[in-house]
């Protein structure tokens, strides 16, 4: 009999917006995998540090989050090493921020694992729904058409795509803030839009976003632009 795989949507960095369903099985996984990027940063292992059990065996997996360097034959070595525990009929919890299905990492291992070994994905709070609640702005209203939106794209997919939102959110600021920013500008929409880091982790901060400094923008940073709908 084979282990089953597991993806646990982590929410965003507050480790009490974890489900309690996430908890259990994150609680009984006898492994416990979780990407590591450059440096041994283990961002999704960091969020439920205080509830791993010292008996889990757990399991790194570097991947190195470079646009110039393809991800792609790290996930195959780290799908083979789950595999590994898998077969021997051990339960595997893939740690995921956010929610596994919506930029997450989980999906590439889903995607090499699901067809061999029963699986099951459990969604977790993303961050496109904790940064509204934190900076205390209702995000859509009744009709309104929403966005979600990268930040790496170019300037004039976004000037297109936000032309015909409602409500939008950009991601994956970083260095692209600048970018982002001037075409919020070019549409009107600079002055309705609020800038977060790194929303609800203990680090989070919130800033005028006429007053952001691109230069020290994070990736875990986000545009909110809200809906203009007014009772």
């Amino acid at each position: 009999m084979t282990g089953k795989l597991y993806g646990l949507g982590l929410g965003p960095g507050d480790p009490e917006l974890l489900t309690l369903k996430t908890f259990r099985l994150l609680r009984s996984a006898p492994v416990v995998a979780y990407p590591m990027s450059d440096g041994g940063k283990c961002l999704a292992r960091s969020i439920v540090a205080g509830y791993l059990r010292p008996e889990q065996i757990e399991v790194p997996m570097y991947f190195p989050f470079k646009l110039e360097q393809s991800s792609q034959p790290y996930y195959d070595k780290a799908a083979e090493t789950l595999a590994g525990y898998l077969s021997q009929g051990q339960d595997v919890a893939v740690l995921c921020e956010g929610d596994p299905f919506f930029y997450g990492t989980f999906m590439y291992l889903f995607n090499r694992l699901s067809d061999r070994f029963p699986t099951e994905v459990v969604p977790g709070v993303s961050s496109v729904m904790a940064s509204p609640a934190m900076l205390g702005t209702p995000l859509t209203y009744r009709n309104d058409v929403f966005m979600v939106l990268s930040g790496i794209l170019p300037a004039e997919v976004l000037a297109e795509k936000l032309a015909v939102a409602d409500a939008a959110i950009i991601l994956k600021l970083g260095k692209h803030f600048a970018k982002v920013y001037g075409v919020l500008q070019q549409l009107g929409f600079a002055q309705r839009a609020k800038y977060i880091e790194r929303s609800t982790m203990p680090n989070q901060r919130i800033v005028p976003i006429d007053q952001v400094d691109p230069a020290t923008v994070p990736y875990f940073a986000m545009i909110v632009v809200p809906s203009q709908w007014q009772p």
